[in-house]
């Protein structure tokens, strides 16, 4: 690996845990600098999941207080079945062919950018109905029906990942949550279950490129931080309207490629 590859990498990553700190979509940017950096598709998609995973892990934690409000029973069925359909995804992307997942590639990017897209507006719809007050009755088969939603969803996130958190919102939305924190706030956890197990079943089969990765977790994490405290002084609408370019620039690239 070159010294410009290694800058690359890192500020890459520096950016990637920027955004998603602030708005979301650093897969964006992370993700297709591990291919420009000579990593082949599949090890740059689980890398990529590897070095955001410890920022992502991070959010987790800063929703304790939300967590505590949740439905345990819902909290601990809706983890359980990220945990299955994690796994499922990351065994689907290691036995997928090479040539194959890059074919994938521009389909998915197009896929993560709209949903990245609508993201917006969806949670400002979410936002209008948050309501502090009663719960939802939780029933049986409207738990089976989430949790049949989320087991489609996690293994799309094991897979590739892009977009899960807005598919969760608008499912948690379905199922009748109103309270838009305490949404994020098991979004966040689910979404951190699903790449976690993703993380050591890619790890497991030696798909992650160590190098790479090490670099791309530091630039993280200090994107990261600094995202988070540059946050209030940001346009989100930039930051999204520039994550939404660069997710259509990797996706018209690739399909031209």
């Amino acid at each position: 690996m070159t010294f410009l590859q290694i800058l690359l990498l890192f500020f890459a990553a520096v950016l990637g845990g920027a955004l998603n700190s602030v708005a979301g979509g650093g897969s964006f940017i992370t993700f297709p600098s591990l291919i420009f950096a000579g990593t082949g598709a599949i090890k740059a998609n689980a890398t990529s999941t590897v070095a955001l995973w410890p920022a992502s892990l991070a959010s987790a934690t800063a929703y304790r207080k939300e967590l505590a409000l949740l439905n345990r029973l819902l909290l601990v069925v809706l983890v359980s079945i990220s945990i299955v359909g994690g796994v499922l995804g990351a065994i689907l992307l290691l036995r997928t062919a090479q040539s194959t997942f890059v074919k994938l590639i521009p389909y998915l990017l197009l896929l993560a950018t709209l949903l990245f897209a609508i993201s917006g507006p969806i949670t400002s719809l979410l936002r209008k109905r948050a309501q502090a007050t009663q719960k939802p009755q939780l029933s049986w088969l409207k738990l089976a029906g989430i949790s049949l939603i989320q087991l489609v969803v996690a293994t799309y996130g094991g897979y590739f990942g892009g977009g899960i958190g807005i598919m969760m919102l608008a499912t948690l939305g379905l199922m009748g949550m109103e309270n838009i924190h305490e949404m994020n706030a098991m979004k966040t956890v689910l979404q951190t279950s699903i790449n976690g197990v993703a993380v050591v079943t890619f790890i497991v089969a030696g798909a992650v490129v160590w190098l790479q990765a090490l670099i791309m977790i530091i630039g993280g994490v200090a994107g990261g931080f600094a995202g988070a405290y540059y946050a209030r002084k940001l346009d989100q609408r930039i930051v999204r309207g520039f994550v939404i370019l660069v997710g259509l620039g990797m996706t018209v690239y690739f399909f031209l490629k």
